[in-house]
């Protein structure tokens, strides 16, 4: 059988690179850069935060852009080019010339991020068999997880030979991983005869897509605060310093490899409900101990399993999508474009309001993890819901 060849996993290899490169490098390598961007003097304080956000303002016009771009360049093609401009943004960013510099090359690898979360596994899942796409979901999202992980472990090697060198070092391990993949990414199955190519799903299932869209937006307002402030919670919120903040930093990142194939995996042999019930119950435990707890064990259990849930999720919801569109390949592309762009936009909102909450309640982070365990709850209540609907209306 031809999905049995070498071919998928190639494809899905791929993905993975891709997920590292625009997301996991992209992203999250630069949360630790922010103390010795400051310290160097590259930039002032106000202007490092700023910058920060120039990758989420990016990854949300990559959300927006995906499907047109591919539309008149192909998916293929696209992806290629969009590990090579990440790539690029890394090299460009080992010259500090100014700010206005370093925010358009951080915006672009923000767009680069979000035009590969668009495009990525919709490009490679229909070359999977139907039973493995829950696993192959998790594989190709592995990156980001590896991208968290590395930033905690990697990073500090690569810091001690100078930022130049750190940004030099990061885009030459972008570059040789979006070579190494360059020739793996799928062509476009033929459509089939007599399809639509940009079918709607059918109009019964309109309504679980917004629900879906609704979920996912507060998935993205319910991880962000551990997202953002795990580490200075325990530095600071809990006085146990910077050393204690890193170990538990890495400890996320290790959560996070885990969550993608771990979550992919359940999808498959559970059901992609069940599984988001399973994995929004554990989120919910994790942060109730994050609140009540001062022990190093049970927090550093927590943290694990909070870094689990933000790529987790990914091939969760590309399952729910696909389940609520009935396999209609161009459906399932424009509902997960949708998606990412509702979770960008959602993320970046929640980023800055849960900032702002932290300075004008004097440094609360508790109250900041309870209402994003609130979010994740009212997320949970529409997955026990959504069932019985749907068991309603086919009887």
């Amino acid at each position: 059988m031809q999905s049995d060849s070498p071919a998928p996993m190639r494809a899905i290899f791929a993905g993975l690179c891709a997920s590292l490169v625009g997301i996991g490098l992209a992203r999250f390598a630069y949360t630790p850069l922010i103390p010795p961007l400051i310290e160097a003097k590259w930039f002032a304080a106000d202007d490092v935060l700023f910058l920060s956000a120039a990758n989420l303002v990016g990854y949300l016009a990559g959300a927006l852009a995906g499907r047109p771009l591919a539309q008149r360049l192909s998916a293929r093609l696209t992806l290629q080019l969009m590990m090579a401009l990440a790539s690029l943004t890394f090299f460009a960013c080992a010259i500090p010339v100014s700010v206005s510099w370093f925010f358009v090359w951080r915006f672009l690898s923000g767009l680069s991020g979000g035009i590969i979360m668009v495009l990525a596994a919709t490009s490679i899942l229909p070359h999977v068999p139907p039973q493995r796409r829950g696993m192959a979901s998790g594989m190709i999202f592995l990156g980001v997880g590896l991208g968290i992980a590395g930033s905690g472990t990697v990073l500090p090697q690569l810091l001690s030979m100078g930022l130049t060198q750190t940004w030099i070092g990061l885009g030459a391990m972008a570059l040789a991983l979006t070579v190494m993949s360059w020739t793996w990414w799928p062509h476009p199955l033929p459509a089939a005869p007599g399809a639509a190519a940009a079918a709607p799903p059918p109009n019964g299932h309109a309504g679980a897509l917004r629900l879906l869209y609704l979920q996912y937006a507060l998935s993205a307002v319910g991880l962000v605060p551990m997202m953002i402030f795990i580490v200075d919670f325990i530095a600071r919120g809990l006085g146990w310093g910077a050393h204690d903040a890193a170990l538990f930093w890495v400890l996320y990142g290790l959560g996070a490899v885990i969550g993608p194939m771990l979550y992919g995996t359940m999808a498959d042999r559970l059901g992609v409900h069940a599984t988001s019930v399973l994995s929004l119950l554990g989120q919910g435990a994790a942060i109730a101990v994050l609140i009540t707890s001062r022990q190093h064990f049970a927090l550093a259990l927590a943290t694990f399993v909070l870094g689990t849930f933000p790529p987790g999720i990914v091939p969760v919801y590309l399952g729910k999508i696909s389940q609520a569109v009935q396999g209609n390949a161009a459906a399932h592309s424009a509902a997960w474009s949708r998606s990412t762009t509702i979770f960008a936009l959602m993320q970046a909102l929640a980023g800055y309001g849960s900032s702002w909450l932290l300075s004008a309640s004097n440094g609360n982070h508790r109250l900041l993890f309870t209402l994003a365990a609130g979010a994740l709850l009212l997320c949970m209540l529409a997955d026990l819901i959504t069932p019985r609907r749907e068991s309603a209306t086919t009887k």
